[in-house]
């Protein structure tokens, strides 16, 4: 079996010069515009505004949007401004657990350094969020082989939502799985849900495996349970924002219906999740807080209307779904599988194992 030579990799969020520099992915697959910040404060809108999303890339982004917030605070508030600057991110996106990790990883940072000069706090918080974007990396490779190993020589994967380089640092969670297993010489081929309404798996992880050449066919949300009736479907690997102690998986709205569709057909349903996604604090899916958006994104499309005015909407961004429909979760770690409260506990205390024979007998 010939291995797939690697391809370039996309960057969604890089520091230059002094600078966060963000892929706004807002105009994909249209336009590749690529955003430069200086202010930490357009920063944490532009993650509110959904210019950079998926859980990993927005905590990338809020590390590297406070150790530029720090840059542009005087000597003397600096106390003061890095909790300020640390309220504004948290802010911004209620569901991504990666943001709340990111922060309480830069407090920690700044805690350590006080004593310290001004000037060498900044360095060090910078040299920390640079740490974050460089881990977050190392960690979606190690997870895609992980996952890899799951994948059949031939076969074709369901995903849901945008959990590629787009959603992290590089390389990707769930795409990372497949770019693995396309690198490991296995012929993998991709059927993607359009994802109403954002539209990031039409947008977005379309764009993205077309430009990486891996063959991928569009389908809108709705198609899924017929594509699995056919038979077409060999596993389904989808990215999450927050994962519960208990294995409840929190994604993009629409994935709770995909896994219930794969339990019918037999369909074997991953998840690929960063330890960083991994809240052990949050006991179940029922305690995870689910970001409700704006009714335009449901009554447009773009810019043009599709409903009527003055109608009621609903726009949850995500929803959970339950453990219990879960085959396997996959980390950079190794592989967690039910009782998931055991196993994703040793992962995150740092087992590096697939750790199934473990917990099963547990």
């Amino acid at each position: 079996m010939t291995k797939r030579a690697v391809q370039q990799m996309i960057h969604p969020v890089e520091w230059r010069n002094g600078a966060v520099v963000l892929l706004d992915q807002r105009l994909l697959p249209l336009q590749e515009v690529y955003r430069v910040y200086r202010d930490h404060r357009d920063v944490a809108a532009a993650i509110k505004d959904m210019v950079v999303r998926g859980a990993p890339a927005i905590g990338v982004a809020a590390g590297m949007g406070i150790a530029l917030g720090m840059n542009q605070a005087s000597d003397a508030e600096l106390p003061r401004a890095f909790e300020r600057i640390c309220r504004r991110f948290a802010a911004t996106r209620p569901t991504a657990v990666n943001l709340f990790w990111a922060i309480e990883r830069m407090r920690r940072t700044f805690t350590r350094a006080r004593g310290r000069s001004a000037e060498v706090i900044r360095e060090i918080l910078r040299q920390e969020a640079l740490a974050i974007y460089h881990e977050d990396i190392a960690c979606n490779r190690a997870m895609g082989v992980h996952g890899a190993a799951l994948l059949k020589a031939r076969s074709t994967v369901l995903t849901h939502c945008n959990a590629g380089a787009l959603a992290t640092a590089g390389y990707g969670t769930a795409l990372g799985v497949i770019r693995a297993a396309q690198e490991a010489g296995k012929q993998i081929s991709v059927i993607a849900t359009e994802t109403r309404p954002f539209l990031q798996g039409a947008r977005l992880t379309a764009w993205e495996l077309k430009k990486d050449r891996v063959p991928v066919t569009l389908i809108t949300d709705s198609m899924v349970a017929h594509v699995m009736k056919r038979g077409a479907i060999a596993a389904v690997i989808v990215g999450t924002d927050r994962t519960a102690a208990n294995g409840d998986v929190a994604n993009k709205i629409g994935t709770y219906g995909v896994a219930v569709l794969a339990a019918r057909h037999r369909i074997p349903f991953y998840v690929a999740a960063p330890t960083s996604t991994i809240d052990l604090r949050c006991k179940d899916g029922d305690a995870i807080p689910i970001e409700e958006r704006a009714a335009h994104e449901v009554t447009h499309l773009g810019d043009k209307q599709i409903a009527p005015s003055g109608i009621k909407v609903m726009n949850p961004a995500f929803d959970v779904t339950p453990a219990a429909l879960v085959t396997a979760i996959i980390t950079e770690r190794g592989i967690a599988r039910a009782p998931y409260t055991k196993s994703l506990a040793r992962l995150v205390r740092g087992e590096p194992r697939d750790v199934r024979r473990r917990a099963s007998r547990s």
